[in-house]
């Protein structure tokens, strides 16, 4: 009995081998694995703009001072996936509020 042919890479969703993976090595199934893949991908696909912006309205709703703010999310520039260029509080703030 012949197999059916494997589809080409381009029909199958993006990332399906870390979806599988996540099915087989955790209790997901493939739709809450495929959730969880594209919120990754859209958390690291962040500009560093984005990014900045996002965390200073984060900091700033817990009432971190803009000193406070743009020191931590120096800090946490340099940890992202993809590390960012290192800002100046000047150039964070130029982010922020143009």
């Amino acid at each position: 009995m012949p197999t059916s042919p494997t589809p080409p890479a381009a029909a199958q969703p993006p990332f399906a081998d870390l979806v599988g993976h996540l099915t087989r090595t955790s209790v997901l199934g493939p739709r809450e694995a495929a959730r969880v893949v594209a919120e990754v991908l859209a958390y690291f696909s962040e500009s560093t703009s984005e990014f900045v912006q996002r965390r200073h309205g984060e900091l700033q709703a817990r009432g971190l001072t803009n000193e406070q703010i743009f020191a931590r999310i120096a800090e946490e520039l340099a940890t992202r996936r993809v590390a960012a260029p290192e800002l100046s509080a000047r150039q964070l703030r130029r982010i922020v509020y143009g």
